[in-house]
């Protein structure tokens, strides 16, 4: 579904990314993996439109991505959660929620109801503000937010960040069920491995800008962890 080849990209003179090559099947949970200052969030600003590349290419289901302005990369079908969320604090849940809704491709002005159906505390919620939200529900809600979309692909920036343990189970089921009962791709930034192993198919491991491993979740073995991912 997502591919990325020889990607490169620079901050400055700062060369961050190492011609990186990712594969996002469709159907799957892949998880991106490694320590701080990876260049983790960095791929996925750039695959967003919001970090220009150097070199490379990103195609998504055939449609060549470097070509495609930000603003219209949400319509493709790609659903974005970034790290810290970014929800509108001063917005309701509800206004937050329709916020996605001119991205959808068949323009629907109805919050779709699965939304409320996974996410029940949105709906008890919808007059109050973001802001006023739990770290845990501003989650829920930004995740919300991006499924509002209908996306082909889901990415999330470390959604457990920061979350209560109760939460974060809620969250690891609801990735698991949007992947195994209704075909969502998800592409993943996870350091808590436990969780990545619970909803993870695939694994790929940055390393100072660079691809170093992947392959099945099963795959990922005690040495790959102490040498890439223990701190």
């Amino acid at each position: 579904m997502l591919t990325i080849s020889g990607l490169n990209q620079y901050y400055g003179e700062s060369h961050t990314l190492w011609d990186l090559d990712l594969e996002v099947s469709e159907g799957q949970c892949t998880v991106l993996m490694g320590r701080n200052g990876v260049g983790k969030t960095t791929l996925l600003q750039c695959v967003m439109g919001l970090l220009p590349i150097k070199s490379g290419k990103m195609d998504f289901t055939g449609t060549d991505l470097s070509g495609v302005i930000a603003e219209k990369r949400a319509p493709l079908g790609i659903g974005y959660v970034p790290q810290g969320r970014q929800i509108f604090p001063m917005l309701t849940v509800e206004e937050n929620l329709r916020i996605g809704l001119p991205a959808r491709r068949e323009k629907s002005r109805e919050v779709p109801p699965f939304i409320y159906e996974l996410f029940p505390v949105l709906k008890e919620m919808l007059g109050r503000r973001g802001g006023d939200l739990s770290g845990g529900q501003q989650q829920q809600l930004a995740i919300g937010r991006a499924l509002v979309l209908d996306p082909k692909l889901l990415i999330l920036d470390e959604p457990t960040e920061g979350i209560q343990p109760n939460i974060v189970a809620e969250i690891g089921d609801i990735i698991r069920r949007l992947n195994e009962q209704h075909g969502l791709t998800v592409l993943l930034v996870e350091q808590k491995l436990p969780f990545a192993r619970k909803v993870g198919d695939r694994f790929c491991i940055l390393d100072r800008g660079r691809h170093v491993a992947a392959g099945a979740m099963g795959e990922l073995n005690d040495e790959l962890i102490k040498r890439y991912l223990t701190v």
